[in-house]
């Protein structure tokens, strides 16, 4: 094989794997870890001082793991006002119909200065464990859909 080639390839090779994203744990790993920080997208001390805004949810369906017991992934794609705004979710408790209400939205700083452009965003959310039922699940007031445990 020429000299140049080899080169070529190597450079390839280097940039492919500057490139190449790190092996990062998975929501659940982190939510379930004792000593891991919260979530990205988990409500935090400081929210108090930022500005709420919205997040523009474009996609959002319900992800059934097949592990005993079967646990429930809520899986959001949309994008957030600026690359400044943070995700946050609320998932509270059940209501007496058996509805999870999740709450989708944004906070930012008003005193940051950003750019004006879309910041696109992906979460898989844990649904977590309630009793037995079948509940249904909204986004934002949207139906995405029923879950069984």
């Amino acid at each position: 094989m020429p000299r140049y080639t080899r080169i070529v390839l190597g450079l390839a090779c280097i940039l492919i794997a500057a490139c190449s994203a790190g092996i990062m744990p998975d929501d659940e790993t982190m939510k379930s870890s004792p000593t891991a920080s919260p979530a990205p997208w988990e409500p935090k001390i400081d929210d108090e001082s930022l500005i709420r805004g919205e997040a523009f949810v474009n996609e959002s369906q319900i992800i059934v793991q097949e592990n005993a017991p079967h646990q429930h992934l809520l899986r959001l794609s949309g994008a957030l006002p600026t690359p400044c705004h943070q995700l946050r979710v609320l998932l509270p408790e059940p209501d007496e119909l058996a509805r999870i209400w999740v709450e989708v939205y944004s906070l930012s700083d008003p005193a940051e200065i950003c750019i004006q452009v879309l910041e696109p965003f992906e979460a898989n959310i844990p649904l977590g464990e309630f009793s037995p039922g079948e509940y249904e699940v909204l986004v934002n007031g949207d139906i995405v859909g029923s879950i069984n445990y």
